[in-house]
């Protein structure tokens, strides 16, 4: 027999944190707005990083650690965090903010997906000099060659899906996942 609060954990649409470098966008707010959008379509509830409201008489410093705080609140109370991982300003390399984001929501065992518009390996897409069988980058470091299409700690953490957001929402809705089952 369910209980009040069986039924009410049933009917509460499933959260998703909406990572990425997307905040950096001229259209950020608007862009967020599309993101959400994107995830009532879904049944689910989509948590933007600019959705709190910083406050103004802050210094820059304190406004930084105002905006930290308040995205790690929304990770910790989130049921699963979508990332874009698409490379950011570098080649291979998604925005750092969002890895770290990914690392945190893992550590606290919340279930990860991320987005990416690259199908090809990270070494085929940023290695520059072969030598035997070993691969470098242009600033002289190994690229790492697992076959995965950015760095292990991220492709092994997280269900990387080769699309958009709507992709990924529509693998997320369609995965194993139960949300609200830590």
């Amino acid at each position: 027999m369910e209980t009040t609060s069986d039924t009410a954990s049933l009917s509460t649409k499933p959260s998703v944190y909406l990572a990425g470098f997307d905040v950096f966008r001229a259209d950020a707010v608007a862009h967020g707005e599309h993101l959400k959008a994107l995830c009532r379509e879904r049944g689910m509830s989509g948590l933007y990083p600019l959705d709190g409201q910083v406050p103004s008489d802050l210094d820059p410093i304190s406004k930084a650690q105002w905006i930290c705080r308040a995205n790690l609140q929304l990770i910790r109370g989130a049921d699963v965090v979508m990332a874009n991982l698409d490379d950011f300003r570098g080649v291979g390399e998604p925005d750092s903010g969002t890895a770290f984001e990914v690392g945190f929501a893992v550590a606290l065992g919340k279930p990860v997906w991320g987005y990416t518009t690259e199908e090809r390996t990270l070494v085929e897409r940023v290695a520059v000099r072969h030598d035997n069988s070993v691969s470098f980058c242009d600033r002289g470091y190994i690229v790492e060659d697992f076959g995965l299409s950015m760095n292990l700690m991220i492709a092994c953490t997280a269900r990387i899906i080769v699309g958009g957001p709507g992709s990924c929402l529509d693998a997320i809705a369609k995965g194993t996942l139960r949300f609200g089952q830590g």
